[in-house]
């Protein structure tokens, strides 16, 4: 891969941190095996955002599985992104929901997964999962197929 070529800009340069949700730092890069379908998957198992009620800490493991079509999600990005929910407050659910939806806008994947298994918290344990399919296609039906299965 070519940064130059790719028009990417986080990877290989210093890295300027966000203080607040910034999906803006995301970038993707072109995939080069569009002949056949694949899984890509990140584990990022620092996360932090802040309780949008008290502001105390909350951490988890994200899980983001997807199949690429045109376009992937450059992984540095994506680190900086996740570490810009660090002073942002929102409830974990609505972590996942919105990260799932700023992957969607940013490469349009053929399929994509986001689990978040967040430590307890008041002896409770939240783990959100969200999916999408393609709509019209054989992955919206994996989508419905692997949300009914989930468990």
């Amino acid at each position: 891969m070519d940064r130059t070529t790719d028009g990417l800009q986080a990877l290989g340069r210093q890295t300027p941190y966000s203080q607040d949700y910034d999906p803006g730092v995301l970038e993707t890069f072109e995939n080069k095996h569009r002949d056949h379908d694949y899984w890509v998957r990140f584990n990022c198992p620092e996360f932090t955002t802040l309780c949008p009620i008290t502001g105390q800490p909350d951490f988890a493991e994200i899980r983001i599985s997807y199949i690429p079509d045109l376009r992937m999600v450059e992984s540095k990005s994506l680190k900086l992104y996740l570490f810009s929910f660090r002073s942002h407050g929102d409830f974990h659910e609505d972590c996942i929901n919105t990260i799932m939806k700023d992957l969607i806008a940013l490469m349009d994947p053929k399929y994509i997964e986001v689990t978040g298994f967040f430590t307890p918290r008041g002896g409770i344990s939240i783990y959100p999962y969200a999916n999408w399919g393609r709509p019209g296609t054989e992955y919206e039906r994996l989508a419905r197929e692997r949300f009914s299965a989930h468990e």
